[in-house]
C-alpha cells in the first residue's frame, strides 16, 4: 500500500476542497496595486510618478495613460542595461539575483532577463498551485510517490559580474526546495552537464535507476530524450523501462503539435498537463483534466494586459504601436486571439511578451497560446496565425498518416517576381511533395478567408519541402537552443529563410 502516497494525496485533496475560488478580475487590481507600491520609489516608479497613478480614481486607467509598452529592446535599452552597469532599484526594488538567458526566436544574441527573489518565490507559489490542483486528476497514491524527470537547461549557472545567468528551466531547477530533492531526477550532478548530449547519454544509461512517475519540459527535448532512452536499451516504448509513468507535464511551447509523435512513444496513455512557463515568469498552468486550456496565474506577482490580434497594431519589427488600446480581464471575449501584455515583480512594465493567447473560459481565466506575434504571416494579406499553421499540419498528419512535429515558412518572392508561401515540413515519411501543398493549400483557403483572398491576387502560389525532423533540431543546435527554451521559428523573414535554405542544402 502507497502509504506516504495516501498522505501526500490526502493533505493535497484537504487543501483544495478548502481553497476558495479565486475572484480573478479582482485579483488583478490587487497585483497591480502592489507591484506599483512595491516600486515607486524605484528609478522607473519616480520617472513614471507610481504615486500619482496609486492616488488615481481608477488606477488600471492611469496605468494605461502613463507607462508606455516596451518589449525586450526598449526596457534593456532605456533601463535594464542599468542593473548590469551595477545600479539598484532600477525597475524593482534591490538588484535581481539571476538573469534569465533567452535566444527567443530572433539572432543569436541572448536576451538577458532579469529574476528577482519575488520572481523566484512567485514562480514557486504558482508550482505548489500546480502540484495542488492534481487532485483534480484522477491520479493513484502510488504517483505521488514516484519520481520526476525534469528536463531542462543546465543548472551549472554561470557567474556574469554580481550576477548568475542560465536558462529560466535551469534557475528554477537550481532552486528547487530540499524536501523535493528526493524525487528530482536526473539529480543535481547529471542537470550540471552543459552539453546537452553527453546529459541525455547520462540520463540514458541511469534510466533503469529510476521510478519515474512525471515528465516535465518542452515537447521536442523531451520526444529526444525518450527516444534515446528506448533506443539505449532496445525497448518497444518508454514504458517498458518506466511503466508507470503516468502524468507529463509539457511547456514552452504548445503541445498540440507534439501529440501524435508524442503518444508513438508510449507504451499507455498518460495525463499531459500543460504549463506557460516563460522566461519573465510562469504565467499560467492547467488546474482540470476536462480541458487543456491554462488558468491564469493572477494572484502571483503578474499584472496581465490583453491587445486584440490585429495587423495595424504591429509594427514590422514586431513592436506594438504606441497608441494601441489594450484591455483589462474584465474587458476580454471569448474565442478572441489577444497579444498577451505583462507586468510583473521582476521590473518587467507593460512588457511585450512575444505570445498571442485567446479566452476558453473568461470567469475562470483559461487561456491557450495561439502563436508568436513574430511568427504572423502577413506578408501579402494571407494573416495566417501560427494556430491556423498548427492546425494545417495535424490535418496533413491525419491525410498523409504521418508524423509533422517541426515546421517553418516564409513568404518568399521567386525568380518570376511573384510571392509564394515556401514550407519546410519536418516529417520521416517520404510523402509527396506536390500532393502536400495542393492539400496545405486547399486546407488553409477554407479556413482563413484572408488567406483565400491573398491567394487570388499576390500570393501565386505554395510550395513545399519535406525533409528529417532532425533537421530542425540541428538548426536549433546551431543556433545553440539546443535543449533549452526553444521556440523553433515557424515564420522567416526571406534573409533568415536564404541562412536556413543555404542550412539544410548543406546537411
Amino acid at each position: 500500500m502507497a502509504i506516504l502516497g495516501n498522505i501526500i494525496k490526502g493533505v493535497i485533496n484537504l487543501k483544495d476542497s478548502l481553497s476558495s475560488e479565486t475572484d480573478h478580475v479582482e485579483a488583478q487590481k490587487q497585483v497591480l496595486k502592489t507591484l506599483l507600491s512595491t516600486a515607486k520609489e524605484t528609478k522607473f516608479g519616480r520617472y513614471y510618478d507610481f504615486e500619482s497613478i496609486l492616488n488615481s480614481d481608477d488606477i488600471q486607467k492611469s496605468f494605461v495613460s502613463n507607462i508606455p509598452y516596451f518589449d525586450y529592446h526598449s526596457l534593456s535599452k532605456d533601463w535594464w542595461h542599468k542593473i548590469q552597469d551595477g545600479e539598484t532599484d532600477v525597475t524593482w526594488p534591490g538588484k535581481p539575483s539571476y538573469f534569465a538567458l533567452s535566444s527567443g526566436t530572433t539572432g543569436k544574441t541572448s536576451k538577458r532577463i532579469p529574476v528577482t527573489d519575488d520572481m523566484l518565490s512567485a514562480i514557486k507559489d504558482a508550482g505548489v498551485k500546480q502540484v495542488f490542483s492534481l487532485s483534480h486528476f484522477d491520479l493513484e497514491p502510488d504517483f505521488f510517490e514516484k519520481e520526476i524527470m525534469m528536463l531542462g537547461s543546465s543548472t551549472d549557472l554561470k557567474q556574469n559580474n554580481d550576477f548568475l545567468e542560465g536558462e529560466i528551466s535551469g534557475i528554477t531547477a537550481s532552486n528547487i526546495p530540499f524536501w523535493f530533492k528526493g524525487y528530482y531526477k536526473p539529480g543535481e550532478d547529471i542537470a550540471k552537464i552543459d552539453n546537452w548530449d553527453e546529459r541525455i547519454q547520462h540520463i540514458a544509461e541511469n534510466a533503469k535507476k529510476w521510478d519515474i512517475g512525471a515528465l516535465s519540459g518542452i515537447p521536442s527535448w523531451i520526444e529526444l530524450m525518450l527516444e534515446k532512452v528506448i533506443a539505449y536499451h532496445n525497448l518497444e516504448n518508454i514504458h517498458d523501462i518506466w511503466p508507470n509513468l503516468s502524468v507529463y507535464t509539457s511547456g514552452g511551447v504548445a503541445f498540440s503539435p507534439y501529440a501524435k509523435s508524442f503518444k508513438a512513444l508510449l507504451g499507455k496513455p498518460v495525463t499531459v498537463i500543460d504549463t506557460y512557463l516563460a522566461s519573465e515568469g510562469y504565467l499560467a498552468t492547467q488546474i482540470r483534466p476536462e480541458t487543456d486550456a491554462m488558468q491564469l496565474n493572477t494572484n502571483n506577482g503578474v499584472y496581465f494586459e490583453f491587445i486584440p490580434f490585429k495587423a495595424e497594431y504591429i509594427k514590422e519589427d514586431g513592436s506594438i504601436v504606441q497608441t494601441t488600446p489594450s484591455l483589462t480581464l474584465e474587458e476580454v471575449e471569448a474565442e478572441t486571439d489577444y497579444i498577451l501584455i505583462i507586468s510583473t515583480v521582476s521590473g518587467a512594465w507593460r512588457y511585450l511578451i512575444g505570445d498571442t493567447i485567446k479566452f476558453t473560459d473568461i470567469e475562470k481565466a483559461e487561456i491557450k497560446i495561439t502563436g508568436r506575434t513574430k511568427f504572423f504571416l502577413n506578408t501579402v494579406g494571407s494573416q495566417l496565425s501560427v494556430n491556423k499553421m498548427d492546425d494545417a499540419m495535424k490535418f496533413l498528419e491525419d491525410t498523409f498518416a504521418t508524423q509533422i512535429t517541426e515546421y517553418t515558412v516564409c513568404a518568399k518572392r521567386l525568380d518570376d517576381g511573384e510571392f509564394y508561401h515556401c514550407w519546410y515540413i519536418g516529417s520521416n515519411k517520404e510523402i509527396s511533395e506536390k500532393e502536400t501543398a495542393n492539400t496545405l493549400d486547399e486546407f488553409l483557403k477554407e479556413a482563413n478567408k484572408n488567406y483565400k483572398v491573398a491567394r487570388s491576387k499576390a500570393l501565386e502560389g505554395v510550395k513545399v519541402e519535406i525533409i528529417p525532423p532532425q533537421t530542425f533540431y540541428d538548426w536549433n543546435e546551431r543556433n545553440k537552443k539546443k535543449g533549452g527554451q526553444v521556440k523553433m521559428e515557424r515564420v522567416m523573414n526571406e534573409e533568415k529563410f536564404a541562412e536556413w535554405e543555404k542550412f539544410v542544402k548543406n546537411k
